[in-house]
């Protein structure tokens, strides 16, 4: 056993890639969003799962992510989604990756980085209500658009937007269609064959008219719910468990307490058992008192404080748990099932912060059901 181990079935990000193709017309292209390390699962093997269940283009939010990809011999399209600053870009024109744009400045830098040896490969980013990054103003955009399409070392590829609620308010994303759609005519009028985009993981599943040419597929490709309830309600697979194993296991009395503060006493004879994974590997604190844990078949809860390196768990009456027991996080063990959307239920939060809070600690080990990856 491993203290802590996050295995990625790399088989199901595939299939998770191939379901989400089918949701498209066979005119669509399908982005891979492996930005975050893959949401924790892996980035380099993330991306190459997804390529083969029908992704042909990658995201990611840094350049040093793009360069990452490239490091690995992917030489797929990569744009990179995120803000670029005038130190990054080197590292982003090094990948040949694709970059977005939304105001002059960065055009001129970027046209001075390219030098006239290389040609840049642009998107234009207008906001449309998801109030972070790109212009607001329509005119604006446009004048960002032609100014690319003007200058000889940079392609005017893309024009893109990003919903801020297609997982919970398909009205505001109809208003965003809407305030999108007369920049789309107007920039297909300067260049008709320009990538549109706009779609995420849930506008994919939920609005079809949002699909334009290519879309930006990032949580359902690592079987997790888009819409933060049930992966299996939408036929998604989660790739990723996380397990620790029961490295000690104590009996307790009346009065005993465990972990830092004494959160928990103990008020009947009982037994504890220490699992080696803590908040630096992405369990978060917030699990306090708060968390079951899979062993033997059955849960288990956590009792006491989270801390940096362990956490306990009060043994279930009758269990035969013994040291070296398997202890499951996320993931199955028998009859049960703990998802990260449950452990997200648990403290208020969303999928993609479980499994991006998998610490670089945790080692992953990639399979294909089962079989070396």
């Amino acid at each position: 056993m491993l203290r802590a181990l996050a295995r990625v079935n790399v088989a199901a990000i595939e299939r998770n890639a191939a379901r989400m193709r089918r949701e498209l017309d066979s005119r669509v292209a399908l982005c891979a969003v492996v930005k975050a390390d893959g949401y924790g699962h892996g980035a380099v093997p993330s991306a190459r799962a997804a390529l083969a269940g029908g992704a042909s283009w990658l995201a990611v939010a840094t350049a040093e992510e793009a360069a990452e990809l490239r490091a690995a011999g992917i030489g797929t399209r990569v744009l990179v989604l995120g803000a670029i600053s005038l130190e990054e870009l080197p590292v982003a024109l090094a990948a040949d990756a694709d970059v977005v744009a939304w105001d002059e400045r960065f055009v001129a830098a970027l046209a001075a980085a390219a030098a006239g040896e290389r040609t840049v490969r642009v998107h234009i980013k207008l906001d449309t209500g998801m109030g972070r990054l790109g212009t607001r103003v329509r005119a604006e955009a446009m004048a960002v658009a032609e100014l690319v399409y003007a200058e000889p070392s940079l392609t005017l590829t893309g024009a893109m937007t990003h919903f801020a609620t297609a997982d919970v308010d398909p009205e505001f994303v109809r208003a965003q269609l809407a305030c999108f759609q007369p920049f789309v005519t107007e920039i297909r009028r300067l260049l008709p064959g320009v990538t549109v985009h706009a779609a995420n993981s849930a506008a994919v599943l939920n609005e079809p008219e949002s699909h334009f040419d290519l879309v930006r597929c990032g949580i359902a490709l690592y079987g997790l719910d888009p819409m933060n309830e049930r992966a299996d309600i939408r036929d998604l697979e989660p790739a990723l468990e996380l397990t620790s194993y029961v490295a000690a296991v104590k009996a307790a009395s009346p009065g005993d307490s465990a972990g830092y503060g004494r959160l928990f006493v103990t008020d009947r004879e009982t037994r504890l058992a220490t699992l080696p994974i803590g908040y630096a590997d992405g369990v978060r604190r917030a699990f306090t008192n708060n968390l079951d844990v899979l062993v033997g078949g059955r849960g288990h809860p956590v009792v006491g404080a989270v801390s940096m390196d362990n956490i306990t768990v009060e043994i279930a009456p009758g269990a035969p748990v013994e040291v070296g027991a398997q202890a499951t996080i996320i993931g199955a063990d028998g009859p049960e099932r703990q998802s990260a959307e449950d452990l997200a239920a648990r403290i208020g939060t969303i999928n993609y912060e479980i499994v991006c809070g998998i610490s670089r600690r945790v080692p992953r080990a990639y399979h294909r059901d089962g079989a070396p990856a």
